[in-house]
């Protein structure tokens, strides 16, 4: 969930950003919380009272009272600066201006749809990159760390001796563990994992293609679909493919 601040003193600007991102997150599945803000007084207030930072701020250059710029200035001088910034205006003259409070984009009015899609999923890239990438597990005697990129599927895998016994199965070699999957599958939602049954997990990096009723993935494995999961699966790996494709 990325939060998102439209700031620009038009009410028909502010709705129009929304929906272009609200068409995003329908077709890619990333989720957004929006704050919409009237002027730059009312959203630096916001930070002022401590209120919630956002990931991304779109804000307008020309509004009246202080402007866009000025705003940016004084949420930096907040000391806020991972929020990233993608100012609209009009006019190009304030480009130089704008590289002093850390833009990440500048773009002119009118605004083209697939031009601001393009660089807030470029954003939420960047922002999943900076994101944890490991993960330790427990296996045998020993920690393993793992990383996310690596792992092609867990498993769930029925022992007589091993309650919640779990296969991490990797590029380079399977790993027996403990745990709970419905939670495994809960924690690494946001990493491009999937529960696609009751039992199994794929990282949909690792897909090479859907045959009937199951997956294959890049090692050769062929895992079953839940029957009450062939459709959302595939939407969501369309979805992916969506996000992925920029």
């Amino acid at each position: 969930m990325y939060r998102v601040a439209l700031c620009d003193d038009e009410e028909k600007q502010r709705e129009l950003v929304k929906n272009i991102l609200i068409t995003l997150s329908i077709k890619s599945n990333i989720e957004f919380e929006f704050e919409l803000f009237d002027s730059g007084e009312q959203l630096v207030s916001h930070y002022e009272s401590s209120g919630n930072p956002f990931h991304i701020i779109i804000l307008d250059i020309e509004m009246g009272g202080i402007n866009g710029i000025q705003t940016a200035q004084l949420i930096r001088n907040l000391k806020n600066f991972d929020e990233q910034i993608i100012f609209l205006t009009s006019y190009p003259e304030y480009m130089v201006e704008s590289f002093d409070v850390i833009t990440f984009q500048y773009l002119i009015k009118p605004i083209a749809p697939h031009i601001l899609e393009e660089k807030v999923i470029k954003l939420c890239q960047y922002f999943q990159a900076l994101d944890k990438k490991w993960m330790i597990i427990k296996s045998a005697y020993e920690e393993v760390v793992l990383r996310y990129d690596d792992i092609i599927g867990i498993e769930a895998a029925k022992s007589l001796t091993i309650k919640s016994k779990l296969n991490f199965i990797t590029t380079s070699q399977t790993y027996d563990s403990k745990g709970i999957i419905s939670e495994y599958a809960l924690a690494l939602k946001d990493f491009n994992f999937l529960q696609i049954h009751r039992s199994i997990i794929i990282n949909l990096i690792h897909v090479k293609k859907f045959a009937s009723g199951a997956v294959l993935m890049s090692n050769g494995a062929e895992f079953p679909i839940g029957r009450s999961k062939v459709k959302e699966v595939k939407d969501f790996y369309t979805k992916f493919m969506v996000m992925k494709g920029h």
